[in-house]
């Protein structure tokens, strides 16, 4: 039997995708159950009840907690499907300067090429001293720039490796990187799939990891 924060689900996780990857009840998954558990350390940090958040590609299992949460919070996508405040690129944001105390974005910057002018907008967004959570997917042992994005991984246009994190280093002032090692493992916030087998036809820029269960990490950026 397993917990889910989230929702309260206690139960077996299903098999979707990976091994025990989606709960039944709110369809979270792996990375939801791991973001929400970080989200609680902040909590307990910062009043948020008092702050501002902008969640961008808004996940709808987050939306009510964020609101619950924070004084003001706003969503933004660049896609028409997504019901956001705003619709806009990451890249060029319509907001002012220090206009944010949170922003989220979750398995964003992997889909953006010039993903350092969509670092600096959420910095240049950012109020002093704000917070940026910013986790990619994290499948590589080093990063891997695509030459062009590839339709079978979701037009991702890299495969990140830990040390993508070393890039917010150069636009935060201080930053966390909370891993699935961090928290109780009854969550179930490993990935489980099998990386052996790349490279592949699919993904031939991508490389063999060993094992079948791997961390997941969700970095915190600070200004």
């Amino acid at each position: 039997m397993l917990f889910l924060p989230i929702c309260n689900y206690n139960g077996p996780f299903l098999s979707i995708r990976r091994t025990y990857d989606e709960c039944p009840k709110c369809c979270s998954v792996e990375r939801h159950r791991l973001q929400f558990l970080v989200f609680q350390e902040l909590f307990k940090k910062y009043d948020t009840s008092k702050l501002s958040m902008l969640h961008v590609a808004p996940e709808k299992v987050f939306r009510r907690i964020f609101e619950e949460n924070f004084l003001e919070y706003v969503t933004t996508d660049i896609s028409k499907r997504r019901s956001v405040d705003y619709q806009a690129d990451l890249r060029n944001l319509p907001f002012e300067d220090n206009t944010y105390d949170f922003v989220f974005a979750s398995y964003v910057l992997e889909h953006i090429k010039e993903d350092e002018k969509a670092i600096i907008e959420i910095r240049r967004i950012l109020k002093p001293e704000g917070v940026a959570i910013l986790p990619v997917p994290i499948v590589s042992k080093k990063t891997i720039e695509y030459p062009e994005p590839n339709p079978y991984e979701s037009y991702h246009v890299r495969a990140s490796g830990q040390d993508y994190f070393k890039k917010y280093e150069k636009y935060f002032e201080k930053v966390v990187v909370f891993s699935s090692k961090d928290f109780p493992q009854e969550y179930q916030m490993c990935i489980h799939e099998d990386r052996s087998l790349f490279p592949n036809k699919k993904a031939p820029l991508r490389e063999p990891m060993k094992g079948n269960e791997h961390d997941d990490f969700v970095p915190v950026c600070i200004l």
